[in-house]
């Protein structure tokens, strides 16, 4: 019978590939010691499916032949094994493969055979099997919606001959970033010298679990940091994170402006009560409501001098982090949720203060999700005008104004962070 961290992945594979369902964020919950293995297969199989997949049907009969969905996950986490885990003995790689071929609910039990056949040929040279497997083209690793994004990514830098350089980084398993809440960070935390505040994890360090269940600190993006840490002079009285959750960047304006007033808004009743949590046990003051943010803010009230609008969008800027996204994005409905921005973005739009500032953000390298909605700004709002709030390295040299940006894209193929776009005006 497979471990329990194998059938996770074959759990996590089939809900990628035959639900069309992002991978949980509790997927690994439970697997102790075998979260590691666990983590680091399922990354391998969603970020080199498409190789993996070429492999295997190339040992059929009948190359053109189609698999069932669960024989083709035993190949992959099979081959993935046996071809870039060298701690997984050959027999375990085989034999537990094999055992999920066999799982009625997970595989297809008629393909044992088969699936033994196949892996225990690769078995034999496990060096040429991974020659093999990278000698395969890297484009069979990506769905038209990566290739999209990544050409959305260079495009404003002018270095669109980089694509192949960034995949191959976005291939590899992103390196964590956190910021501390208390004083004295675990010694495994290193500080990045680009960007104060924020901590990377030494090489070959544990991740600090306990220290973050202790509340000494959170999981926190460079890009996300390197957002916040905008250049802005005046202390603002009132302040909205109009999508809030999961509240890390709530968090980060509590800590900036401690006197000012706070509302968090998520829309979601699950995400709202998780924020909420997240909140009181960092003992951060906010207003948290659950609401459509746009609906809410269209109520009246109040301007505030501060608006934060992450809003919801494509996550085209995570495939490193979410390399399932790959795989989805053909999926997505990109108009929809463009149209959800907009309707956000005029909505804070309209609460926003004489002289405040408004930052709208998306984890997207989308035009559509970022660049298209500040033209629209730029020709239908005279009131608001671009804030130049962040060095120039963080947009593209065509923003740059006298060592500033109002536009914040850092270049992909320079830059250690999700593709984040965002810009930043202030209101007459």
């Amino acid at each position: 019978m497979p471990t329990p961290a194998r059938l996770r992945v074959a759990q996590a594979l089939h809900g990628v590939f035959g639900e069309g369902a992002r991978v949980a964020d509790t997927w690994d919950r439970g697997l102790g010691e075998d979260a590691a293995l666990a983590q680091a297969l399922l990354g391998l199989c969603l970020r080199r499916w498409g190789r993996l997949q070429a492999f295997g049907s190339a040992r059929l009969k009948d190359p053109g032949r189609g698999l069932p969905l669960g024989t083709r996950i035993a190949l992959a986490v099979g081959l993935a094994q046996l071809a870039w885990l060298p701690g997984v003995t050959d027999f375990a790689a085989v034999d537990e493969a094999v055992g999920l071929a066999g799982d009625r609910t997970l595989g297809f039990p008629a393909h044992r055979g088969l699936v033994n056949a196949i892996l225990r040929q690769a078995a034999r040279d496990r060096s040429a099997l991974a020659a093999d497997l990278e000698a395969l083209p890297a484009r069979l690793d990506r769905s038209d919606f990566a290739e999209r994004s990544l050409l959305a990514a260079l495009r404003p830098h002018g270095s669109g001959d980089s694509l192949e350089a960034l995949w191959v980084t976005l291939a590899r398993p992103p390196r964590p970033a956190f910021r501390a809440l208390e004083e004295g960070p675990p010694e495994d935390l290193e500080p990045d010298p680009a960007l104060p505040g924020c901590l990377r994890l030494a090489e070959g360090a544990p991740f600090p679990r306990a220290w973050l269940e202790a509340g000494g600190g959170m999981v926190q993006d460079r890009s996300s940091q390197a957002l916040l840490a905008y250049l802005w002079d005046p202390t603002p009285g009132r302040i909205l994170d109009a999508c809030a959750a999961p509240g890390g960047k709530t968090t980060g304006l509590a800590l900036r402006y401690p006197g000012a007033d706070l509302w968090a808004v998520e829309r979601q009743p699950r995400r709202a009560e998780r924020l909420r949590r997240t909140l009181d046990g960092r003992g951060i003051q906010a207003q948290v409501v659950q609401a459509d943010a746009a609906v809410w803010l269209a109520a009246g009230g109040a301007p505030f001098d501060l608006i934060l609008l992450d809003a919801p969008c494509s996550g085209s800027g995570t495939l490193q982090k979410h390399p399932e996204l790959v795989w989805l994005g053909d999926a997505l409905d990109v108009s929809r949720l463009a149209e959800e921005q907009r309707r956000l973005l005029e909505a804070a739009a309209g609460r926003l203060a004489p002289g405040g500032l408004l930052i709208y953000a998306v984890c997207s390298w989308l035009p559509e999700e970022g660049a298209d909605h500040r033209e629209v700004l730029l020709a239908t709002r005279p009131d608001l005008q671009p804030a130049p709030v962040w060095p120039s390295a963080f947009g593209s040299p065509a923003d740059a104004q006298e060592g500033r940006t109002a536009f914040f894209r850092p270049d992909p193929a320079g830059w250690e962070g999700e593709g984040f776009q965002a810009f930043a005006f202030t209101r007459s």
